[in-house]
Order: structure tokens, then sequence, then C-alpha cells
């Protein structure tokens, strides 16, 4: 059943994907300056280009959690949304946030930006995710609490479902975890400290539930699987994702200056942490084999089918590779944690948006799925963007095992610069890949403007 505040979703998803093209754009940007190094200097500085990459990572991902959550609630809750005015005011306040933060980036020095925007008032920029000036912070809470206000009351309204419970604790965790981003201690361990609980406990807690409802959702539309069958699922892997994932923050706490008990309990948890992202693979997998009808809309199975297994391998086994204290001794901050980032963030919440985004936007556009060629198109797509940020992922991998070695483990250690320059080799064919993965993006967003000549879909 669709309905008319659902539209809403649409600005939020097209926002999503130009603030992503923009995203790797200035990874491409980045990856050339690793091997140029004065490219683009002075006019955008290696700082500044990853300070934006990072930064549009954050703010797309968020725009697609927003749009999904638009899309889901309203159909979860079998009535309209409690007011789409409000979520079309909030999406332009967002937007312009976000794009004035990155022109600012971009424009004025960083400490001159931190002046204008009254960081001598409260000091809240420059650390790294955080960067944002203290307006945009104070905008982004006010537009989780308008956003979170018009979600809660559609869900008091209507229906409530496990899907749509579980993806409001993701969004209202996600909205309280920002606001440790406001907390900024002189002593730097306390920093520390803190500042994982919006890092860390935004990408290893609450957006993997965030994730798990959305998936659930997903695989409940395209494969007809009982919904009951598929909420057991999802409270199975929310139970194991907070459980490893809270105390799992201690493999953040090894070497800032913490008590050495956080060795143990990092070590422990997060070892563990592959378990739900293997449990959401194996729930994927089960759905769409149990499915009881075939659905026209082919590649978003296909996405949703990607998101488990990239998710576990970039998250889970990418991240249990350098978790534990002694292994990660040697590992931490090299280019293994590059590797690790870069496919989990596509495997989990890169793909969970493309997979909503696939399934919701033809619906929006008022057919049930894509035409067949614009569908093969996107198929192809998947394939250039997986197959490539494997590649990458690999190649940052293989770096990094060759600058531990060469930087932290010989019996004359290098310097990192000198290490550097032995990995170039990787950093080229990591920027190579990258330019695969763009076209692969393009492609993407050109299967949504491919003819469409099939019919509309049933009311």
């Amino acid at each position: 059943m669709q309905f008319k505040s659902q539209a809403v979703a649409k600005p939020y998803f097209i926002a999503a994907i130009a603030l992503f093209v923009g995203q790797i754009l200035f990874g491409l940007i980045m990856g050339y300056q690793y091997v140029v190094g004065d490219f683009l200097f002075p006019y955008i500085p290696f700082n500044v280009a990853r300070m934006v990459h990072t930064n549009l990572l954050i703010v797309w991902i968020l725009f697609g959690f927003m749009g999904a959550a638009y899309y889901l609630i309203p159909e979860e809750a079998e009535t309209e949304l409690y007011s789409p005015k409000l979520a079309m005011l909030m999406f332009w306040i967002f937007l312009g946030a976000g794009v004035l933060t990155i022109v600012g980036y971009l424009a004025v020095p960083y400490a001159t930006l931190a002046q204008a925007t009254g960081n001598d008032l409260l000091a809240t920029m420059g650390r790294e995710f955080l960067e944002q000036p203290l307006p945009t912070k104070i905008g982004i809470v006010i537009v989780a609490l308008a956003f979170l206000f018009n979600l809660s009351m559609t869900v008091l309204k209507g229906r409530k479902t496990s899907i749509s419970l579980v993806l409001l604790i993701g969004l209202w965790g996600l909205a309280i975890f920002f606001l440790f981003s406001f907390y900024n201690p002189s002593n730097l361990v306390l920093d520390k400290y803190f500042w994982w609980w919006t890092v860390h406990l935004w990408v290893e807690g609450v957006w993997e539930l965030i994730l798990g409802a959305m998936l659930a959702f997903v695989l409940i539309k395209i494969t007809g699987v009982d919904r009951e069958v598929i909420e057991k699922w999802l409270y199975v892997i929310i139970a194991m994702t907070l459980i490893t994932g809270i105390i799992g923050t201690g493999h953040h706490y090894f070497w800032i200056g913490t008590p050495e008990y956080w060795q143990w309990f990092g070590s422990v948890f997060s070892a563990l942490e592959p378990i739900p992202f293997f449990m959401m693979t194996v729930f994927a997998f089960n759905m769409v084999n149990r499915r009881r009808r075939e659905h026209p809309n082919k590649a978003a199975t296909l996405w949703a089918l990607g998101t488990g297994v990239m998710a576990f391998l970039g998250a889970g086994v990418w991240g249990f590779m350098h978790t534990l204290a002694p292994v990660n001794f040697f590992t931490h901050g090299t280019q293994i944690t590059a590797a690790h980032g870069h496919m989990a963030f596509y495997g989990a919440y890169v793909m969970v948006n493309l997979t909503m985004i696939s399934y919701a936007m033809p619906l929006l556009r008022g057919r049930s799925a894509n035409s067949g060629s614009a569908q093969v198109m996107e198929m192809w797509a998947f394939w250039m963007m997986t197959v490539s940020i494997v590649f990458i992922t690999l190649f940052l991998t293989a770096a990094g095992i060759l600058q531990i070695w060469l930087q932290r483990m010989g019996s004359n250690p290098m310097s990192f610069m000198d290490a550097q320059d032995q990995v170039m080799l990787f950093y080229w064919m990591r920027e190579i890949t990258g330019f695969v993965f763009f076209a692969g993006l393009v492609l993407y967003i050109g299967s949504f403007f491919y003819k469409q000549n099939e019919a509309p879909a049933a009311a």
C-alpha cells in the first residue's frame, strides 16, 4: 500500500546520491594526492580534501537513513506521515547546513572558520569526523529532533511493528550519541574516550539497528516471507549487535591512556562483533531462498544480498583482522585501518542505502520496478562498485602489511615517509580502481534515467 506522504523520501534520496558523488570525487582527489603530494595545493590541501570526503560520507548516509525512514515508517504504521511539511522544511535546513559547511571548509582556512562560527564560545571543532562548526552541529540537533518527533508521532498514531520500533530506537540512539560531539574536555585521554561515544557507538552500535530494520523491511517486501519469521531474526541480530558493539568500544581504548582491562574487554567483545554481521548474511540469503514470490525488482534483491555479504567481510572479517590488542599494537593507525573502514562503510551503510533507494525509487515514480534493461544497467553498477571496493580494500591491506613490516617490525624500522614511498605502487592501484568505482556510481545513477517502457505499478 502506497501513502502520499512517502513522497517526501524522494528529495532525501536524490540529495543522498548527489552528495555521494561529491564524496567519491574528493576521495579520488585524496587518492591522487597520496601519489602526487602537491596536486591542487594550496587550493585544496590534503587535510581539507579528507575532511570534505569524510563529512560528505556521514551527511549523505544520514540523508539516506532519513529518506528510508520517511518511506518505511508510513508503510509500517499504515498511516500518513504526521507532518510532510515539517519533513520538507528539515530537508532544506539540513541540505543548506551541509552545503554551507562544505563551502566553508573549501573557501577559508579551518582556523578562520572556527573563529567565525563561535568555536571560542564552545570549542567543538578540530576533531576527526566531528569537524563541523558549532552552528552546523546545533542545526543537526534541531533537524534530528524534528525528524524524530515526526516519525515518533506517526508510529504512535498508527500500527506498531518490530521493524519500525527497531528503526526508531536506532535513530533516537543516533541523535543521543551525537550530543557527545559537544563535549570536548581539555584532557586528551578523556577527549578521545568520549569522542568514540559518537564515532564508534554510531557505526558499530545504533547504525546497525537502522541497517537491520531497513534490510528486514526490504526483505519482507521482495520475498513475501512471513513477517514473524523476519522479525525473530531481527531481534536476535540486534541483541548480538548491542551486546558486542557497546562493550566492543574498548578496542579503541587500547592505546589512549585508559586502564589495561580495556585490552581484554575490547579484544573479547570485538572478536564477537562479526557474529551479527554473519547472521545478517545468513538472514538475507535464507529469506530470499524461502521467498514466496518473484519480485520484479531483481536489482534491489541483489543489493540486499550484497549488503549482508559485504558488511560481514568489511565490518566482520577485516575488523577482526586487527581488533585483538596484541595484533592492534602493530596495526593501529596504518593502512589496515583504512582498508577495514572503506569496505565496512561500503558494505554496511552505503549498500543498505542503495538497497532502499533501488527498491523505493521506482515505486515513488509509479512503477513496481525499473525496466529490465535499466535493472541490467543497475546490476552492472552493483558489480563494478562492489568488485572495485574489494580491490581497493585488498590494495590498502597489502600497503598496510608492508607498512607495518617496514615501519614497525623490522630490525631497522623506516621512518613513516620512507615507508610510504615503498608502498606507492599500491596507492596507484587503489587510485585506478577508484575510477572504476566512480564509473559504477555513474552507471547506477544512469539506470534511473533509462527509458522506461513497462506498465506502471498497480495502486
